[in-house]
C-alpha cells in the first residue's frame, strides 16, 4: 500500500517532526485542548452501575459521579506517561491521569492518533517513577490540518488499526486454541488405563545449579508474567549489582516457577534462548525424572484449572499479592502421571505451542511496527490520504473507532 505526499511542505520548526504539509497549522497542544486533573477516585467508587473510572491501563472500577461527559484523550501525569487513551462519554479518571477537553476546532480521535506519537521521554522525569508536568504537555507541538482534513486521517487509521488489531487477535486466538487443547488432553489422561497417582517430588526434583558470580562478567536474569504469558530477559548486569540473592544457571527444558506470584500463574518452560540465563532463589527450576514423568508435562498439568488449585494451596500469605510458594509442600501433592507415550504427546503440543508463540510474537513485532509508522506518517502529513476511501468490501473490524480505553 503507498499513498502520495502532498504537493508543498514547511520546516515545522520541531526535530522529531520534520517538514509538514504547507497548509498546516503547527501549534501547541493547549491551542486546541484543554488539559485538566484528574481526581482521586475513593470517595466515589462504587461496585456496581455508575461511570468507568480510568487509570492508565484503562477502565479499572466504577463511581458514583463523572469529571467530564464526552470525547477526551487521557495523557498520563504520573507512572505510566507514554499510553494515551481515547475515551467517550461519562467517565471518571484518577489523580494519576489528565484529561482534554478538546476544542471544536479538533477532532478528538486525531488528537489521540497523534499523541501516541508524541515524544514523552524527552519531557518526563527521569526518576523511577516517570511524571509529565501539565505545563509540558500543554506546550507540546501539534500538526494540524483543518477539522474536515483531521476527520478523514482519523477514519483512515481506524480502518487500518483495526485491520491490524483483527490480525493481532487471530493469532492470539490461535494460541488459546492450542492452549485448549493441551488442557483438554491433560485432564482426559486422568481417566486413562495405566495412569498413576502419586506425589510430585516422586515424578520431579528440584533442580538447583549455583552461580559462582565472578567479576566482569554479565548475567542475565529471568522474570516470569503471570497467568501462564511467559518468560522475559531482563537486562544483563555484573556481579555487583545482582544484590545479595543466591542466583541459579537455568537450561532449556526447566520449568520456572515464581515463588512469589505462583497462585497467580506465573509458571514458564525455558527454551533455547534461556539457556545461560539465571534466575534468583525467589523462583524455583523443576524437571521430571528421566524416564519417568516429562518436564512438559508437569508444567501442563500445573497450567490446568486443577494446577492452579494446587500453587494456591501451597501459597500462603495474606499481604496484598505476596503470596509465598511453600515450594517443599507442593512437592508433596498429588498428581496424576499417563503413560509415557500420553506424556509425549502432550509435551509435543507444549513445544509447538511454544514454536507458535516465538512466531507470533515475531509477527506482531512486525505489525506493531508498521502501525506505529502508519499512524505517524499520517498524522504528521509524510503521506496524503485525503482522498483514500474505505474499501466495499471491507472485512471484519473495518472502519471501527480506534481501540477504547478498558475496551
Amino acid at each position: 500500500m503507498t499513498f502520495p505526499a502532498y504537493p508543498e511542505y514547511k520546516d515545522s520548526g520541531v526535530e522529531w517532526l520534520g517538514v509538514v504539509p504547507m497548509h498546516w497549522n503547527v501549534q501547541k497542544l493547549k491551542h486546541i485542548a484543554t488539559i485538566r486533573n484528574g481526581r482521586d477516585h475513593k470517595e466515589v467508587e462504587v461496585d456496581e452501575g455508575g461511570y468507568p473510572v480510568f487509570g492508565s491501563g484503562g477502565e479499572f472500577t466504577r463511581a458514583s459521579t463523572y469529571l467530564h461527559e464526552g470525547e477526551s484523550v487521557l495523557l498520563g501525569r504520573k507512572g505510566t506517561v507514554d499510553k494515551p487513551l481515547y475515551v467517550t462519554g461519562r467517565f471518571w479518571t484518577v489523580d494519576t491521569m489528565f484529561y482534554t477537553e478538546v476544542s471544536r476546532t479538533a477532532d478528538a480521535r486525531y488528537i489521540y492518533y497523534y499523541s501516541t506519537q508524541f515524544p514523552f521521554a524527552q519531557h518526563s522525569t527521569n526518576t523511577a517513577l516517570p511524571s509529565m508536568a501539565q505545563e509540558d504537555l500543554a506546550n507540546l507541538v501539534i500538526a494540524t490540518p483543518d477539522l474536515a482534513e483531521q476527520r478523514q486521517v482519523s477514519r483512515f487509521l481506524d480502518y487500518e488499526t483495526a485491520r491490524t488489531d483483527a490480525l493481532i487477535e487471530e493469532q492470539k486466538r490461535l494460541i488459546e486454541l492450542l492452549k485448549e487443547k493441551r488442557q483438554a488432553l491433560v485432564l482426559s489422561a486422568r481417566g486413562k488405563q495405566g495412569t498413576v497417582t502419586t506425589r510430585l517430588e516422586h515424578v520431579a526434583a528440584q533442580m538447583a545449579r549455583p552461580v559462582e558470580q565472578k567479576e566482569e562478567e554479565d548475567y542475565v536474569p529471568i522474570g516470569l508474567y503471570n497467568r501462564g504469558r511467559g518468560l522475559f530477559h531482563k537486562e544483563p548486569r555484573r556481579k555487583e549489582d545482582m544484590g545479595g540473592s543466591q542466583f541459579y544457571w537455568v537450561r532449556q527444558g526447566d520449568l520456572i516457577i515464581s515463588g512469589q506470584f505462583a497462585w497467580e500463574g506465573a509458571i514458564a518452560m525455558a527454551g533455547p534462548e534461556e539457556e545461560g540465563c539465571v534466575v534468583s532463589h525467589r523462583y524455583p527450576i523443576i524437571r521430571g525424572v528421566e524416564g519417568i514423568a516429562r518436564t512438559e508435562y508437569i508444567f501442563a498439568l500445573l497450567s490446568t484449572r486443577h494446577g492452579d488449585f494446587l500453587l494456591n494451596e501451597n501459597s500462603r500469605g495474606a499481604a496484598g499479592r505476596n503470596r509465598p510458594l511453600n515450594i517443599a509442600s507442593l512437592l508433596k501433592e498429588k498428581i496424576w502421571v499417563p503413560p509415557m507415550k500420553d506424556q509425549e504427546t502432550i509435551g509435543s503440543i507444549v513445544r509447538e505451542e511454544e514454536a507458535i508463540k516465538d512466531m507470533v510474537r515475531l509477527q506482531q513485532s512486525i505489525l506493531q511496527e508498521r502501525r506505529s509508522s502508519l499512524v505517524f506518517s499520517a498524522v504528521t502529513g509524510k503521506i496524503d490520504v485525503c482522498d483514500w476511501q474505505e474499501p466495499k468490501a471491507a472485512g471484519a473490524g473495518a472502519g471501527s473507532e480506534p481501540e477504547r480505553a478498558g475496551a
